[in-house]
């Protein structure tokens, strides 16, 4: 009679195994839920070509040098999904607009804004989220560069600057 309550159980009756498997098991299935949102979630933050990028460095501050030596100045104003900019000079011909957002790539837009009244240019957006952005707006050999946080309750005032001046922004009002 003793003997039967010494008799071993099977293993996958008694609770240590399954305990002692609890801890790596856990750590599968936490490793493949991090896999999955590591591939679903892609930042878009790394360049493929950053040394071109690094390169082109120089050409892209001398545009900046350029706007602020000829007084370029713009005011960008949001109105139902529209972008207008204001400048103080009328180059002629379109600008380009760009909105990135500062770490999601896929939500950055760029569109032309086209001459709908001396010094004043148009263009269309898609909906922007609530949010900080980073704006450059150019036209050929020149190029203004801001911050711009939304939802705006203005203008975003965009003046050049030269190297080692400080920051693009003027403010925002």
């Amino acid at each position: 009679m003793h003997q039967d309550k010494l008799r071993a159980q099977p293993w996958y009756r008694e609770p240590w195994p399954w305990i002692l498997m609890a801890g790596p098991a856990t750590a599968v299935v936490a490793g493949l839920f991090t896999a999955w949102l590591a591939v679903r979630s892609d930042d878009g933050l790394v360049m493929d070509d950053y040394y071109k990028a690094g390169l082109g460095i120089n050409k892209t501050l001398a545009r900046s040098e350029t706007a602020a030596r000829l007084g370029i100045r713009a005011e960008l104003f949001l109105v139902d999904g529209r972008v207008r900019a204001r400048l103080n000079v009328a180059p002629g011909g379109a600008l380009t607009l760009q909105l990135a957002h500062p770490t999601r790539a896929g939500l950055d837009q760029r569109t032309k804004l086209t001459l709908v009244e001396p010094g004043v240019y148009e263009g269309q957006l898609r909906p922007l989220q609530a949010g900080r952005w980073l704006v450059v707006l150019e036209q050929g050999d020149w190029r203004l560069m801001g911050d711009w946080t939304l939802p705006a309750a203005g203008a975003l005032t965009l003046v050049g600057h030269a190297a080692g001046a400080g920051d693009s922004r003027e403010g925002k009002r």
